[in-house]
């Protein structure tokens, strides 16, 4: 069964031919290989490109390395990438007289001095380079700096709510239970039955991930690297920071790990996009607090199948499901902070700090997000919008809840709609 990628496909389209390196990042098994080397390879067919114009290769491929006489056996023996002069020449070989040949490269970190490989091939005019990476460091970190602005990244997510529906054939409501639940990793949602879902996920988590991380980094203390993921699987959207997490190891599992291990760590769940952090960010005094952060999973179902599927809190997860929907659609997405000061029954000024669940931003648009499972009451409501009132700027804002409600404005102007019709219609919340 086909899944559409359309979002990314028309992200791929749009750029080609533009002089850059186009670079597809995403947590591994999200569906970059088969954007770039079906998806897209099909749509390079259909518009007029002949196959011998068309170069794919994969750099994790058994098959493709044996191309250029290469082997992952002995790269794995002698800790080392392919080499990149095997790789050029065959390259030279295939590319024969001036028409335009499309590169599509999967995997690129495998090759050493790839930095240097592809700034070759964009002094030629007739290639154009399409390349995938799992890894954000050596990736994303370099398209700014050895590309010199030469780097075009198109960031892939798991299965979005709306993709994954066109395959699903339940209905929405069903739908995202089970998509909460075991997520939007393409190979996962093509299991049939709960069970081969829930092992899939589990391999994956032991077999690429976590493996690929400790190897990635040599990690030497794999445990506690795994207390670690499982603290902040079960506490997803709870603010924390290294010295608190430092606390609770402390605490927990009577462990001396050190707080700049942590953040060590932290940094190597995000390099290779299993998480995201987001910051807290000052709506009033309009500045960045540097701690504590929120750590969100790119993919519910990884998170649900590190803890065995044993935590499966709604408001949480909804709040995960809303975070990678708007980072997909490409906002930057920070934590609001209202510092206010009141007075109490004894007129005492007390001083607290308000929380919005989400500042969005991209370009000039901003919107402020509540994420509310639900809005059984006035009483609730009031909560849920409360720090709102507290913003005095014009910016948009909006809650989002699981109660079936038609999308509303109510006298402060403040938008409610329900979170089928915000995952399943991006305009919604423009209307």
């Amino acid at each position: 069964m086909e899944i559409r990628r359309d979002f990314y496909l028309d992200k791929l389209i749009k750029r080609k031919n533009n002089g850059l390196i186009k670079v597809i990042t995403g947590i591994r098994r999200c569906g970059k290989s088969y954007l770039l080397n079906n998806l897209f390879y099909h749509h390079l067919l259909e518009s007029g490109v002949d196959t011998d114009h068309i170069i794919r290769f994969a750099f994790d491929s058994a098959d493709d390395l044996y191309l250029i006489g290469e082997s992952l056996i002995q790269m794995e023996k002698e800790k080392r990438g392919v080499d990149p002069e095997k790789f050029m020449a065959y390259i030279r070989s295939k590319v024969v007289g001036e028409e335009m040949y499309y590169l599509l490269l999967d995997e690129i970190q495998m090759l050493d001095c790839f930095e240097a490989v592809l700034n070759g091939y964009l002094r030629k005019d007739n290639m154009d380079v399409f390349v995938t990476g799992s890894n954000a460091k050596l990736l994303s970190k370099d398209i700014a700096t050895e590309f010199a602005g030469r780097g075009d990244e198109v960031h892939m997510y798991p299965l979005s709510f709306a993709e994954f529906m066109t395959i699903y054939s339940g209905d929405k409501y069903m739908g995202l239970s089970e998509y909460m639940l075991y997520g939007g990793i393409p190979l996962v949602v093509l299991r049939e039955g709960a069970n081969d879902k829930a092992v899939a996920l589990q391999n994956l988590f032991n077999e690429i991930y976590l493996r690929d991380i400790t190897k990635r980094n040599r990690v030497k203390n794999i445990g506690e690297l795994e207390d670690l993921l499982n603290i902040l699987s079960s506490a997803i959207g709870s603010p924390t920071n290294p010295e608190k997490l430092k606390n609770t190891f402390k605490t927990v599992k009577k462990s001396r790990i050190t707080s700049a291990t942590i953040k060590k760590y932290l940094d190597y769940f995000e390099d290779s996009f299993l998480i995201e952090s987001a910051q807290r960010y000052d709506i009033k005094g309009k500045a960045y607090i540097e701690t504590p952060k929120k750590y969100y999973f790119s993919d519910l179902g990884l998170r649900n199948a590190r803890i065995n599927f044993r935590q499966f809190e709604q408001t949480h997860s909804m709040e995960n499901v809303i975070y990678n929907e708007l980072r997909m659609r490409g906002y930057s997405v920070d934590v609001g902070v209202i510092p206010i000061a009141e007075k109490d029954k004894n007129g005492k000024v007390t001083r607290k700090k308000l929380e919005v669940d989400f500042v969005c931003n991209m370009g000039s648009v901003r919107y402020y997000i509540q994420s509310a499972y639900s809005l059984p009451d006035e009483t609730k409501r009031t909560q849920e919008i409360r720090p709102f009132r507290k913003i005095d700027d014009s910016f948009k804002k909006i809650v989002i809840t699981k109660d079936i409600v038609q999308p509303y404005y109510d006298d402060y102007g403040i938008l409610t709609v329900n979170i089928y019709d915000f995952l399943l219609d991006p305009q919604t919340l423009e209307k």
